[in-house]
This record gives C-alpha cells, sequence and structure tokens, in this order.
C-alpha cells in the first residue's frame, strides 16, 4: 500500500500545505484538519501580497477573482490563479498557484495544488487534488456513499477503513480526469493515470495506467 500515501502521489514542493501534510501517511487523514490549517497559514501570509476581503479569506493579489464567484471562508487563493464566473467555494478550500476553478464549479474542504485545473461544472469535496491534475468538464468526485456507512479505500485486496463518513477523491501529480466521469468516495488515482471520459471510478488506479469505459484499467506504454 506504499503507492497510496502522501509521498507516493504527491510532490510536496507544490504547495503551501507541504508542512501539514508531511504529518500524515495517507491522505486522507489530512482531510479533517483542512479548515483549521488555511486559518493558521492565512494569519502569516504577507498583507503586500494577499488581500482579506472578507474574514478567513485571503487572495493574492495576482489572482484573478470574477465578481460573481463566491467566496467562502476559510479559504486561500494562491497567486496566479483564475476563479471564474459563479464558481462556488464553500469554505475549506486551500488553492495553490496558477489553477484554475471555473464555470459553476463547487469546491468545499478540499487542497489543490500548484497548476491544478477544475475547469468546467466540477463538484470536489473532501479531496485532494495534485500538482497539474486536471478534471475534465462535468467530472466530480462523490464524497458520501449512498448508505451513508463509513468510507474505506480499497487496495491490493484489503479495505483500509479512514473512519470518515465524507472523503471524496485524492488525485495525485499529473492525474487526467475525463469529462462527464465520478470518482465514488474512496476514490485514488496515482501520478501520471488518466480516466476515460463518462466512466464511473471506484478503488485504486495504479501510476502511470489508463481507466477505461468498462473498468479494465491498462498500464500506459511509453
Amino acid at each position: 500500500m506504499e503507492n497510496i500515501t502522501i509521498e507516493a502521489l504527491y510532490d510536496l514542493t507544490h504547495t503551501i500545505a507541504a508542512d501539514y501534510l508531511r504529518k500524515f501517511v495517507y491522505p486522507w487523514e489530512a482531510l479533517r484538519g483542512i479548515s483549521d490549517l488555511i486559518l493558521a497559514l492565512g494569519e502569516k501570509l504577507d498583507p503586500s501580497e494577499y488581500d482579506r476581503p472578507a474574514e478567513h479569506v485571503w487572495v493574492h493579489k495576482s489572482a484573478n477573482v470574477f465578481p460573481s464567484a463566491y467566496l467562502g471562508a476559510p479559504c486561500i487563493i494562491g497567486a496566479n490563479t483564475e476563479v471564474r464566473h459563479c464558481a462556488f467555494i464553500r469554505g475549506s478550500a486551500l488553492i495553490g498557484e496558477n489553477c484554475v476553478v471555473g464555470n459553476s464549479v463547487e469546491l468545499k474542504n478540499v487542497i489543490l495544488f500548484d497548476n491544478v485545473q477544475t475547469p468546467h461544472y466540477n463538484y470536489v469535496g473532501d479531496s485532494i487534488l495534485g500538482y497539474k491534475s486536471h478534471m475534465g468538464a462535468g467530472s466530480i468526485t462523490s464524497n458520501v456513499k449512498s448508505d451513508k456507512s463509513l468510507v474505506g479505500v480499497r487496495c491490493d485486496g484489503k479495505r483500509i477503513e479512514t473512519g470518515l463518513k465524507k472523503m471524496g477523491a485524492m488525485l495525485g501529480d499529473f492525474v487526467e480526469v475525463g469529462c462527464n466521469s465520478v470518482l465514488n468516495p474512496g476514490t485514488i488515482i496515482c501520478p501520471h493515470s488518466n480516466i476515460y471520459p463518462t466512466s464511473c471510478v471506484r478503488g485504486v488506479v495504479p501510476e502511470e495506467s489508463i481507466w477505461k469505459n468498462d473498468g479494465v484499467i491498462i498500464r500506459k506504454t511509453r
């Protein structure tokens, strides 16, 4: 199960949450503390670089936030990030540099590493998205099971109990998610992997793999 640790999934040089994430082995262990993390980080941000349009909301002066976007506290929006028309940041969102939060996208209790793109009609909740990961149009993270039971992660034929009722997806660095895909609770997609459009994904997708529409996983060829 070493392939689903924070160390295996993420290059921590691409997030200001690095020191916080290093406290944990698995990424879902970090979900409970995102709100407190943002509050602690926000108070240390340089006011000459960050605006504070509302209490516990910090926006880098180089970021482009459309007037129709909603910024719920607490949140941090990094340098050169674009938050587009009618984006709904519900709160507990740590958004890195050079990110795109697009039209009608909803974020809640998330860490977005630098250069993450959620550009069109995405829902991302209780999730961590690694460096240069990309959510295709209409793709979402489903963060609650239909029977409301606690989420488990299935890896190597074993089930790891998370103790969480809400857990979306953990996307490693350079992951590409195809349009209109659903990432079911507890999904982990390892770095450099691709998800076919309209997929319904669950479990662990190994590094440098392709998840096809019928759930078949194949290794990428160079």
